[in-house]
C-alpha cells in the first residue's frame, strides 16, 4: 500500500518535469553554430545595393572573358574605311571614326580594365600589407620609416603621382600602368593594416604565442595578419574601382595604354573630337566606366557591412 503513492508521485513528477526538460533541450537542438563566412554571406545578400554591385562586377567580368570570343569583328581592323555609323542591329554600339566596331572595342576595353584592376590592386595590397605589418608590429624606427614613406606618397594627388611615375618610363605598356597605380594606392592600405596590427599585437592569443617561444615573424604572418583580412578585402575592392578610373585617366591623357589596343580611356580620348555629333563613340565607354566603378564601390560597401563583426 505504501509503494503505490510513491509510484504515483514518481509518475506525476516525471510528467511535470517532462515539459521543462523538453524546453531545456530546444535551444541546444534548434541553434547550430554558423560559420563566419555564412554569417557574412547572410548579411551581404540582405543588401539590395550590395547584390546590385555584385551583378555589375559579374557582368563586367563576363564581358571581359567572353565578349571578345562572341563578337565576329577584330578590335583594330576597320569594317568600313572612314565610316562612322550610328548604332544598328548589325552594330549595336555603332562604328567609330575609323570604321571599327565600338562594341568589340568595348569588350576588349573591359579586359584591359579587369587586368589593371587586378594587377595594380595586387601591387598595392602587397606593399600596403608589408609596410603596415612591419610598422605596426615592430614600431620605433621601422614605424617611422614606413609611415613617413606613406605620408610622402599621400602628399601628392593620386592622378598627378601616377602621371609622374608613368612619365618616368620611356615605354608605354600595361606593366607601367600596373606599377604606377600600385604605387599610388598602397599608402592608405598600409595605415589600415598598421592600426589593426597595433590592436591585435596586445591580444591574449599573441601573448600566449610569445610565451610559448613562437618567433616574431611567425606570430605576425600566422596569427596577426589573418585577423586583418576583413578590412583588407574591403579596401582592395575599393582600390579596384580607383584603379579602373586611374587607368582610364592615364589612357585619356595619352600616357596609358598605347593605341590601337582598345581601352575605355583611349576610346574616350579618340571620341572627344567627334562629340556630340557622333555621341555613341563616347557615351558607351563612359557608361561602361561609370557602371563598373559603381559596381565595385557598391560591392565594397556591401562587404564592409557584411564583414563588420558589430553588425
Amino acid at each position: 500500500m505504501s509503494e503505490r503513492p510513491t509510484d504515483n508521485m514518481k509518475i506525476a513528477t516525471a510528467r511535470n518535469d517532462g515539459p521543462r526538460n523538453d524546453l531545456s533541450l530546444k535551444p541546444a537542438t534548434a541553434s547550430r553554430g554558423e560559420g563566419p563566412m555564412r554569417t557574412a554571406w547572410r548579411r551581404f545578400r540582405r543588401s539590395p545595393m550590395a547584390l546590385l554591385g555584385l551583378w555589375l562586377v559579374g557582368i563586367m567580368i563576363a564581358a571581359a572573358l567572353i565578349g571578345p570570343w562572341v563578337t565576329p569583328y577584330a578590335y583594330d581592323e576597320p569594317i568600313k574605311h572612314s565610316a562612322t555609323d550610328a548604332p544598328s542591329w548589325r552594330h549595336p554600339l555603332g562604328l567609330d571614326q575609323n570604321g571599327r566596331d565600338v562594341m568589340t572595342r568595348a569588350f576588349y576595353g573591359a579586359r584591359v580594365s579587369l587586368q589593371v584592376a587586378l594587377a595594380a590592386t595586387v601591387v598595392a595590397v602587397a606593399l600596403g600589407i608589408f609596410a603596415g605589418a612591419m610598422a605596426g608590429y615592430f614600431g620605433r624606427w621601422t614605424d617611422e620609416l614606413f609611415m613617413r614613406a606613406a605620408d610622402a606618397f599621400s602628399a601628392f594627388p593620386g592622378i598627378l603621382l601616377a602621371v609622374a611615375i608613368t612619365a618616368a618610363f620611356r615605354t608605354r605598356s600595361l606593366m607601367v600602368v600596373f606599377i604606377a597605380l600600385g604605387l599610388v594606392g598602397w599608402s592608405g592600405l598600409a595605415r589600415i593594416v598598421r592600426s589593426q596590427v597595433l590592436t591585435l599585437r596586445e591580444e591574449e592569443f599573441v601573448q600566449a604565442a610569445r610565451a610559448l617561444g613562437v618567433g616574431r615573424m611567425r606570430i605576425l604572418f600566422r596569427h596577426i595578419l589573418p585577423n586583418c583580412l576583413a578590412p583588407v578585402i574591403v579596401t582592395s575592392t575599393l582600390l579596384m574601382a580607383g584603379n579602373i578610373l586611374g587607368e582610364a585617366g592615364l589612357s585619356f591623357l595619352g600616357i596609358g595604354v598605347e593605341p590601337p589596343y582598345p581601352s575605355w580611356g583611349v576610346m574616350l580620348a579618340e571620341a572627344r573630337s567627334w562629340f556630340p555629333l557622333y555621341w555613341w563613340m563616347s557615351a558607351f565607354p563612359g557608361v561602361a566606366i561609370a557602371l563598373t566603378v559603381l559596381g565595385f564601390n557598391l560591392l565594397g560597401d556591401g562587404l564592409r557591412d557584411a564583414l563588420d563583426p558589430k553588425g
